[in-house]
């Protein structure tokens, strides 16, 4: 798992004739055999012989609102975050790129693990064929988008990133439409370029989350390093597909940057961008120090920066089994699982 059409042919050598490299990433891929002695069409001695990958569940939580939240477990006892979130006519499959995250912003429960390692191109997709085995999810029967947005900053895994698009993309492997595939980063810079030119790509998402340099510093210390102008200046050189818009992301924390002049100076910010905006209202998590704002202050900032640009309210999903978006930090039943609905 993991491994192009091209690495699986290496792999074989001339042990085997050519075409069974073809069938053994039709088999993992496309069928989604995890356990290839299922794959019948492939002799005996070949399926027993290299092992698919496959990830196994460590733990699985579910939500009164049917959200799943997988604890998947690495080969090396190390375990990463995956949640799948069905709605009315599609799926939504959050995954995660690294174990833990050292961008350190300061309202994710990530953050708080620090980065144990980047994942494989193999564990990227693994989640997904993972999730797509259990619930019997095809992709080119009913949409179903992925969101690099779990555990881990993509851009710091570009190469394993990619490689699992190209996988995801292909149409003799999982399938999917790069439209149905996005990444978010916090914003490095020479990254995002580089994602820019890669011939197979995911869409790209920005964490944006403050209205200002000082206030970005803050709550994403990554901005000293690389600095909101600039990172505004790359989007606006970033290659767009004809399709394509950039998403902006910010988290609303209560009294720290969601006020109306924050909404005035985000939608003068991205105003000449081709770009929509995400507004999350803040999950919140033991040891993070900010608070969620009030519905009706999420709709007010709303309603001032959709008249510059597409802006959307996502809704929570999974509170209850720490699923939704900032909360992935391995949590566990027990004295780790609390009621947060509110």
């Amino acid at each position: 798992m993991g491994m192009e059409l091209a690495d699986i042919e290496a792999a074989l050598g001339d042990r085997y004739p050519r075409y069974r490299a073809k069938q053994l990433y039709e088999a993992l891929y496309s069928k989604r055999l995890l356990d290839l002695s299922r794959a019948s069409a492939l002799p005996a001695a070949l399926r027993t012989e290299f092992p698919s990958g496959a990830l196994k569940v460590d733990s699985r939580y579910d939500s009164i609102d049917g959200t799943v939240r997988y604890l998947m477990a690495l080969e090396d006892g190390k375990t990463v975050e995956s949640v799948f979130m069905p709605e009315r006519g599609r799926d939504t499959l959050c995954i995660s790129s690294q174990v833990g995250c050292p961008v350190d912003c300061k309202f994710c429960l990530t953050a708080l693990m620090g980065l144990e390692r980047n994942l494989t191109a193999g564990e990227i997709v693994g989640q997904v064929l993972h999730i797509a085995a259990e619930h019997n999810l095809e992709p080119k029967d009913r949409q179903m988008n992925i969101v690099m947005m779990g555990q881990g900053e993509p851009m710091m895994n570009l190469d394993a990133v990619l490689k699992a698009t190209r996988l995801l993309v292909d149409p003799a492997g999982v399938g999917m439409s790069e439209r149905r595939i996005t990444v978010s980063t916090s914003g490095l810079i020479p990254k995002i370029e580089e994602m820019g030119k890669a011939a197979i790509r995911p869409k790209l998402a920005i964490s944006l989350n403050a209205s200002t340099e000082e206030q970005r510093v803050e709550l994403m210390p990554i901005t000293k390093k690389w600095h909101l102008k600039d990172l505004i200046e790359v989007c606006l050189h970033y290659p767009l597909r004809s399709w394509e818009f950039l998403t902006f992301e910010y988290v609303l924390l209560r009294g720290v940057n969601d006020t109306d002049g924050d909404a005035r100076r985000v939608r003068k910010l991205l105003a000449n961008l081709k770009c929509k905006v995400n507004l999350i209202a803040l999950n919140p998590g033991p040891g993070i120090p900010f608070e969620t704002p009030d519905p009706e202050r999420v709709e007010s900032f709303q309603e001032i920066v959709k008249l510059g640009m597409p802006c959307f309210i996502r809704r929570p999903r999974g509170l209850d089994i720490y699923a939704a978006c900032g909360q992935l930090k391995r949590m566990t039943e027990g004295a780790d699982l609390v009621d947060i609905s509110y």
